[in-house]
C-alpha cells in the first residue's frame, strides 16, 4: 500500500486549491487519501476493483475499477463488501491484462503505453489535453463534439492538469454543464497536477522526468482535486509531453494506472484511422490541433467511442 505523503503546510494548501477551483467553498473535503488494490463486492454482487480509499466530508469512500468494461466509479464504501476473489485473480481480468501490457517494455522514451485500440473497432478516440496555460479555452472544440448528440452523449477523455483546473473554474464549470445536459461524456484523465516544462531542458529531465519530482503527489494530487469537484477520475494517465521511462512506467503500475499515447497528434501532421487516439489540445497551446479537428467534427465523419472500449480486448 502507498500513501500519500502530506505534510500539514501542503494539505492545507491543497485544499485551499480545491476550493479554488470550483470556484465557492461547497468543494468536497477529501481526506485519508490512500492507494490500494483490492477486490470488493457491489450491492449486484459485481466483482470490483478498489484502487484509492478516502473520506469525502468524513464519509468513506472507494474509487473503483470495472476489471471487464475499465470504468470508474466513487463509491460509499457502505455499499461495498469485500470479495471473496483473491488479489492474484485479479491478473485474468482485462483491466490487470492491459495494466501489464501497456507498463511494461520496451520503455520508450516518448509515447509509450498505448496509443490506439487493441483491438479493431469502427471509431475513433478523441483525447484533449488541458496541460496549464494562460491562453483562451478551445470551447469550440467541446461546442463542436457537443453537437453531435443524437440521444447519446458524446464521448471524450479530456486529460486534465491540476494547475489548468485551478485557474479554470469557469471552463470546468462549462464542462460539467455539458456532461449534465447529457451532450458530452467525459473520461478524466490523469495528466498530472503541475505538469512541469522546461524548454532547455532534455527530455530525459524533463516533465515528470524533472529531477526532484515526487509523481506520486502529481497523481494522487490531481485525483483528490477531481473528487473534491464531484468527477471521477478514471484508470487512465497521460504523461506530460508523452515522456516517461522505466521508473515512471513501473510506478504507473504501483498506482493501478494504464499509460495512453496517442498514434494520431494532429498538430504534428498525425492521420486519425480507425482505432487512432487523436491527440488536440484544448488550452489554447495548440490550435493547429483544433483547426484540423474542427472539420472532421462537422462533417460528422468521425465516430468517436468512449477510451475504456479501446481495451476491452477479447480474452
Amino acid at each position: 500500500m502507498i500513501k500519500a505523503k502530506n505534510s500539514p503546510l501542503r494539505s492545507l494548501l491543497l485544499v485551499l486549491l480545491l476550493m479554488n477551483v470550483s470556484g465557492v467553498c461547497h468543494a468536497a473535503r477529501i481526506t485519508e487519501y490512500r492507494v490500494i488494490r483490492k477486490t470488493v463486492q457491489d450491492q449486484q454482487g459485481k466483482t470490483r476493483v478498489a484502487i484509492r480509499s478516502f473520506k469525502s466530508d468524513q464519509v468513506a469512500h472507494l474509487l473503483v475499477v470495472d476489471p471487464v468494461t475499465l470504468t470508474s466509479s466513487n463509491l460509499p464504501a457502505s455499499t461495498l463488501g469485500f470479495s471473496d476473489a483473491s488479489e492474484a485473480s485479479l491478473g485474468s481480468t482485462r483491466f490487470m491484462k492491459a495494466l501489464d501490457r501497456h507498463s511494461l517494455a520496451p520503455y520508450r522514451l516518448q509515447n509509450g503505453g498505448a496509443t490506439r485500440a487493441e483491438s479493431a473497432v469502427e471509431g475513433v478516440f478523441l483525447t484533449v489535453d488541458l496541460c496549464p496555460s494562460k491562453r483562451p479555452f478551445e470551447r469550440e472544440l467541446f461546442d463542436a463534439a457537443g453537437a453531435l448528440c443524437n440521444g447519446t452523449p458524446v464521448p471524450v477523455a479530456v486529460a486534465v492538469s491540476g494547475v489548468w483546473l485551478a485557474n479554470h473554474p469557469e471552463e470546468l464549470s462549462y464542462l460539467k454543464g455539458e456532461t449534465a445536459a447529457g451532450r458530452l461524456a467525459i473520461t478524466w484523465v490523469n495528466h498530472s497536477y503541475h505538469h512541469d516544462y522546461h524548454p532547455q531542458a532534455p527530455l530525459e529531465q524533463n516533465f515528470l522526468l524533472t529531477p526532484g519530482t515526487d509523481m506520486s503527489a502529481e497523481v494522487i494530487d490531481l485525483e483528490q482535486q477531481l473528487l473534491a469537484n464531484g468527477l471521477v477520475p478514471s484508470p487512465f494517465f497521460r504523461f506530460p509531453g508523452l515522456v516517461s521511462d522505466q521508473a515512471a512506467m513501473s510506478r504507473l503500475r504501483e498506482l493501478s494506472l494504464i499509460p495512453i499515447g496517442s498514434d494520431a497528434w494532429l498538430a504534428k501532421g498525425e492521420s486519425p484511422r480507425k482505432g487512432s487516439f487523436i491527440l488536440v489540445h484544448g488550452n489554447g497551446n495548440e490550435p493547429k490541433g483544433v483547426r484540423l479537428l474542427l472539420p472532421m467534427l462537422r462533417s460528422k465523419e468521425l465516430r468517436l467511442l468512449p477510451l475504456p472500449e479501446a481495451f476491452l480486448k477479447a480474452d
